[in-house]
């Protein structure tokens, strides 16, 4: 039987130790229902009493398949571990398990703690012990442990079998500082379990500050140890944690862990793991990494013609899983490297069939190859490549007309006395022969001024008429600016990220040397293309039911 490998998530504690990253409790609530729904063993909410965030958390979170934990710190020297208040703190939130953390360097001992190494032992066991005879599920975070056992490898492990003897369920390997290698991981990990430690009660925690998070975590678990600890999308202190996305497609698909162990992530709830990557990059109001593996929007992007070609003819070509296990989708992206069977299948992903020889496949190739020259670029603007296709073959539905666009930006004083910008867009359009003018400024709810963009899209999507509340769910999300030539004849590109309420996401390009007229191009494609997607090509009558 395949044996169990356990999944311990500290997006919520961890996670929130990235530079830039604090959750809110209500965004920490909803991610904790995403990690439970994804089939993770055990949730580390937090440390309860170290922020107000934190604690209320623990207050508000409800029953969970998964074991909720809360995180804190071995007693403090010169108390007992019934009298130590912090410790009191992590015990009051309730939670079935509990994760301390202790120093498992020697030099970390006496000099951040400047005590005995036989105290820190003492401590280590009398608080694990503590845990235990409240009935809770105690875990021993071994801090700066592999650091530790180069030093002096007698002593991290006497702090180990302290937290074992003591009761620890789960004893916790740390790589604290992230420059573990992987060899250097399985080969301590073997000696660990070889000095008295049991591989099914050892865990793994990494750091990415060499780029091997993953691989060293990997090669804990070949050593022996079967809990892995991790956060989405690699979040975490410094350079981050090891990445849960990564691993977990990696442990379900990829031999020899998909035929030796289980995990609780079923392959159906492995279908779910883009949408939560990018939830929880969306929390964080952060743009998902293209690149990232398994979940990025290029990890299944093929440029190139010969690829594009050969994916027609076998998608295991120039893909090593199918992107729908998953959830994230095959891209072809178009560019002047792009031949007809890439336009062809690029085409057909966006519901648009045309024969091959058709004449409008060179005249579309041409198209994008001299608008590439102008500074337009489609690998990542699908959107904009479909508009440009849908214009070449006469389906591209003409749900209104833009008439004119002004856009004035004034700098005056506020009621502080304090020199502000704001900036104002009209919009004139023409919707069923019925002329439709609408004015947006670009003050958010707080009064800050967002800029000439933001108030060209608030005047865009005020008003088109019977095709109002199609958009009304529309956001513009990111918004790059690139000038891709110098001097006087700079010409100025820019890519909008645009999402609707269904999490639909897409990209648009304008490019012009006006940075308004660039970006008014890109939210005119935005709009189309979502007219189209919920209108259907013939949406004259309005939007489809």
């Amino acid at each position: 039987m395949a044996e169990k490998l356990y999944l311990y998530d500290t997006t919520l504690r961890d996670g929130q130790q990235t530079q830039g990253v604090q959750f809110s409790t209500a965004e920490k609530l909803r991610i904790a229902e995403a990690l439970d729904d994804l089939g993770v063993d055990y949730i580390e909410g937090g440390w309860p009493g170290a922020n107000p965030t934190d604690s209320a958390f623990f207050d508000e979170v409800g029953t969970t398949r998964a074991v909720m934990t809360a995180f804190g710190m071995t007693k403090r020297a010169g108390r007992s571990a019934e009298n130590d208040d912090v410790l009191a703190a992590v015990l009051n939130a309730g939670t079935q398990a509990v994760c301390l953390v202790g120093k498992t360097h020697d030099y970390h001992v006496t000099a951040a703690l400047g005590i005995e190494l036989a105290e820190n032992v003492e401590n280590i066991r009398a608080s694990v012990a503590h845990i235990v005879a409240q009935g809770r599920e105690a875990l021993f975070d071994a801090e700066h442990f592999f650091d530790g056992w180069k030093a002096n490898p007698d002593y991290a492990l006497s702090c180990l079998r302290a937290a074992l003897e003591a009761g620890a369920r789960w004893i916790v390997l740390c790589d604290t500082n992230g420059g573990t290698l992987p060899h250097e991981a399985h080969g301590i990990v073997r000696a660990v379990i070889e000095g008295g430690i049991p591989g099914d009660r050892l865990g793994i925690h990494t750091h990415n500050d060499t780029e091997t998070a993953v691989a060293t975590t990997l090669a804990a678990v070949d050593a022996g140890a079967r809990q892995i600890q991790g956060t989405l999308n690699g979040l975490g202190e410094r350079c981050g944690n090891a990445n849960l996305t990564s691993l977990i497609p990696t442990l379900l698909l990829k031999e020899p862990y998909a035929s030796a162990y289980e995990i609780g992530v079923s392959r159906e709830g492995l279908e779910g793991l883009t949408q939560t990557s990018r939830m929880l990059d969306e929390i964080l109001n952060r743009v998902p990494m293209r690149q990232a593996p398994y979940v990025g929007s290029s990890a299944f992007a093929h440029k190139a013609g010969l690829h594009a070609s050969a994916i027609l003819k076998d998608p295991s070509t120039y893909e090593h899983i199918e992107p729908g296990q998953v959830g994230n989708r095959r891209v072809i992206p178009m560019s002047n490297q792009a031949g007809q069977s890439n336009l062809r299948r690029r085409l057909a992903e966006a519901g648009l069939e045309v024969e091959k020889g058709d004449p409008a496949l060179a005249r579309i190739l041409e198209r994008i190859k001299a608008r590439e020259a102008e500074g337009y670029t489609y690998d990542t603007a699908q959107a904009s490549f479909e508009m440009l296709a849908r214009d070449e073959l006469g389906r591209c539905p003409d749900f209104f007309e833009v008439k004119r666009y002004r856009v004035t930006i004034e700098r005056r004083k506020n009621k502080y006395d304090q020199m502000v910008s704001l900036s104002e867009a009209v919009v004139v359009v023409k919707v069923d022969g019925e002329k439709k003018l609408s004015v947006s400024d670009s003050l958010d709810n707080a009064g800050f001024d967002r800029g000439p963009v933001n108030a060209l899209a608030k005047a865009l999507a005020k008003d088109l008429g019977p095709y109002q509340s199609v958009i009304d769910d529309m956001r513009l999300v990111d918004f790059k600016v690139r000038i891709t030539q110098g001097g006087t004849e700079a010409v100025t590109r820019v890519i909008i990220d645009s999402q609707d309420g269904s999490g639909r996401r897409w990209q648009t390009v304008g490019v012009s040397a006006n940075i308004v007229d660039a970006s008014f191009e890109a939210l005119l494609d935005a709009v189309r293309w979502k007219l189209i997607r919920d209108c259907g090509e013939d949406g004259r009558d309005g939007p489809a039911a």
